[in-house]
């Protein structure tokens, strides 16, 4: 099975991948190389594909492996709640492919190719909030 080594050990790649997917659960859009949003697509769809299946094997094996971090502080739901209820719910009815990645250029301290990974299904009122930002950081 082929896979990136993102120059690291494999104790530091599981580090990085489990780090990188609990944030895109929680934040549901992050700012990467390209390189590590790609290894993270296939760790992310298969976490929320047990996500979608919902029950308690599914949810332990989901919880062994997205760290302990709370997602959202007014209803203290951590991030392992938060891919059962929300983000499963949301692609009840999508067979795979619950990530995008966009190519934003190149980083300018060392040049390394940036991606952003998102998911790919929002609600109007993050689109409406997402498109905001992206203007104010073109108008910058």
């Amino acid at each position: 099975m082929p896979y990136r080594k993102l120059g690291r050990t494999s104790a530091q790649r599981k580090a990085l991948l489990r780090d990188l997917a609990t944030d895109l659960i929680i934040n549901e859009r992050i700012e990467t190389t390209e390189a590590r949003a790609k290894e993270l697509r296939s760790v992310v769809e298969k976490l929320v594909t047990l996500g979608k299946r919902g029950d308690l094997h599914a949810r332990r094996q989901a919880a062994a492996y997205v760290r302990h971090e709370t997602a959202d502080a007014e209803t203290k739901q951590d991030a392992v709640q938060k891919l059962f209820s929300v983000i499963a719910e949301r692609y009840a009815d999508r067979q795979g492919g619950y990530t995008r990645i966009l190519k934003v250029g190149p980083r300018r301290g060392d040049g390394a190719p940036v991606a952003i990974i998102e998911f790919v299904e929002k609600k109007k009122q993050e689109q409406e909030q997402d498109q905001e930002q992206d203007q104010e950081q073109v108008n910058e």
